[in-house]
């Protein structure tokens, strides 16, 4: 049995007297946050699963990165895409082709950067930070993360509930490649 306390316990004085709940303290809150948040994460597709049905038009590993890591990148290769065509992650060059939907989507690595969207220890972004945590790797990075996917594709996502309006409303299977296609990424 999982225990969470959520900070809303009470007071010896209001237990005595029966009273309400204590208010939660802002660290409490933000804990609370933090553990809901990862109950609500369960991508339906894992990293192998996303790169073998066409991603990122086969470079997401393949472009180089100016930053400095530490990691070991054939470790994250070996436990997720071991005994699949290279070219599917490591590719030099972005090609529609290799996507799912053939379409190019999402915003290219500079773009990304700029924004400065990307967080040192994953300067890959966040397709390597879910590789990482799925290899059981956690970082401070992972509520941020964890609430950008929910944002975007996660139960109440809005692309997600975007293309089911699309698809539920033409009947067609085949609504707006671009945004399955982002969500697939």
């Amino acid at each position: 049995m999982i225990i969470c306390t959520t900070g809303l316990e009470r007071s010896p004085e209001s237990r005595r007297s029966g009273g309400a709940l204590s208010s939660p303290t802002k660290s409490t809150r933000a804990n609370l946050t933090s553990v809901m948040s990862k109950l609500h994460f369960y991508p339906n597709l894992t990293p192998r699963e996303v790169i073998k049905r066409g991603a990122f038009g086969g470079c997401y590993f393949g472009f180089p990165i100016e930053e400095d890591t530490n990691f070991e990148y054939q470790e994250l290769f070996d436990y997720h895409f071991k005994d699949l065509d290279t070219n599917l992650y490591l590719g030099e060059t972005y090609k529609p082709k290799l996507n799912k939907f053939t379409v190019r989507s999402g915003m290219d690595y500079e773009y990304w950067k700029a924004m400065n969207w990307m967080h040192e220890r994953d300067p890959y972004g966040w397709f390597e930070w879910w590789c990482k945590y799925e290899m059981g790797i956690r970082g401070e990075d992972d509520d941020r993360q964890i609430s950008r996917w929910q944002d975007f594709c996660g139960m109440t996502g809005r692309w997600r509930h975007r293309i089911y309006s699309m698809i539920y409303t033409t009947k067609d299977w085949d609504s707006s490649p671009r945004i399955q296609q982002s969500l697939l990424h």
